[in-house]
């Protein structure tokens, strides 16, 4: 019984963990244009600051699934969270680019990396019949934490100065990395005291399996647009809106993560009921996904109306959980359990690298036609492309990989 109801303290400590390993990549983004202006920097120089985070967190992600398959998945969280938000702390100190990118990307990408691919094999190891659910419910702290650190960060900026943003977000990690070293606990794995993986074991496995190859892919555009989105939305309020940095950073994340709460619950819980029956269909879900939510991309920057404009917020957010829901679900479906961290590691270095250049993309865009408007529908292509190559996958190889993993072992 003590173990039934463990697994979701677990998810409880882990959701906390996620919700602020979140809030503190938002708390730039949100206090991004008063960082342009106190160091006089332009749009293309902030824009790299975000760029090389997600390169070295990319980078960085590999040794960081290595590391969670080999070791203590409890002590490489808890240790990556306590790295990662002194480095937050110390943002706060920075005087110029160098300075940013040296702590934004270096010691916060580089704390992060450890925690994503542990973080997710926990989780899933307790969860198994509830696995998908577990991993729905795990999301909404992504949600929660950019709507929290896009308002909180936001209000911080506009009435204590940028630097007091990180100062008590990353204090707050700080305290909750010590709450996760006493009640965190690891599970024993499958395949561990016979197999030691190697740090390229994930990508091998990952890139020749052809639905986790496409999950991979599929998060490449998703967090292409997601990184771009997250950028440079708050300053696309500012600037076509005249909205103050507190109500641009909660209303370019309210809106499109409030109705990601609801839309990942309810695609987690589909996602378990249909696929004990229809493993596939973990996939079908985040084409569709990927495919509506493209659908509101376009919109975002025609409409003169902001009512309209947050309708579209919600709609691509909506949408866009459907992909949330399934990724490490699917992903895990088709991959061996003692290499969980290794594949997440490969994926999440994959999109990363790919995402990485979404800040700089878009800025160059905006620096070339003025606006950021002309960027929304690239994104919505983007998007339609990886979701229908999904739906393909999901029908031509989704079972036969699964098979491998369930039934041939």
């Amino acid at each position: 019984m003590k173990n039934k109801w463990y697994k979701w303290e677990v998810l409880l400590l882990l959701w906390v963990a996620y919700l602020l390993n979140q809030g503190d990549r938002q708390v730039f983004n949100s206090v991004l244009p008063l960082i342009r202006d106190a160091l006089s920097l332009t749009d293309k120089s902030v824009s790299l600051i975000a760029v090389f985070f997600n390169l070295f967190y990319a980078a960085m992600v590999p040794i960081g699934g290595w590391v969670g398959d080999r070791f203590s998945r409890k002590w490489v969280t808890t240790l990556s969270i306590l790295f990662w938000s002194i480095a937050t702390m110390f943002t706060g100190l920075a005087n110029g680019v160098f300075l940013l990118i040296l702590t934004r990307s270096v010691a916060t990408g580089g704390g992060e990396a450890f925690f994503g691919p542990a973080n997710y094999s926990l989780l899933g190891q307790y969860h198994t019949d509830t696995r998908a659910r577990a991993m729905s419910i795990h999301q909404t702290s992504y949600y929660v934490g950019v709507i929290l650190a896009g308002w909180l960060a936001g209000y911080i900026g506009d009435h204590l100065g940028w630097k007091y943003a990180f100062y008590i977000f990353g204090g707050a990690g700080v305290i909750w990395a010590v709450i996760m070293a006493l009640r965190l606990k690891d599970l024993p794995r499958e395949g561990q005291q016979e197999f030691k993986p190697k740090i390229l074991d994930g990508f091998k496995t990952v890139f020749t399996t052809p639905t986790a190859l496409m999950v991979t892919i599929g998060f490449c555009g998703f967090i292409f647009v997601i990184t771009g989105y997250m950028t440079w939305v708050p300053t696309f309020l500012q600037e076509n809106f005249g909205q103050t940095g507190a109500q641009a950073g909660l209303n370019s994340m309210l809106w499109t993560y409030v109705a990601a709460f609801a839309g990942v619950l309810l695609a987690g819980t589909l996602s378990d009921k249909w696929a004990a029956k229809t493993p596939q269909k973990r996939m079908v879900i985040q084409g569709a996904g990927l495919i509506l939510g493209a659908a509101f991309l376009p919109f975002m920057g025609s409409v003169k109306s902001l009512w309209l404009l947050y309708m579209c917020f919600a709609g691509w957010g909506f949408f866009r959980a459907f992909f949330d829901a399934n990724i490490y679900a699917a992903l895990y479906d088709v991959t061996p359990e003692h290499l969980h961290a290794s594949c997440s590691s490969a994926m999440i270095m994959t999109g990363f690298a790919v995402g990485a250049t979404a800040p700089y993309v878009l800025a160059v865009i905006k620096e070339t036609t003025g606006s950021l408007n002309a960027t929304f529908p690239i994104l919505g292509i983007i998007w339609a492309i990886c979701g229908a190559a999904c739906l393909w996958v999901s029908w031509k190889y989704y079972k036969k990989d699964y098979n491998k993993i369930h039934y041939e072992r």
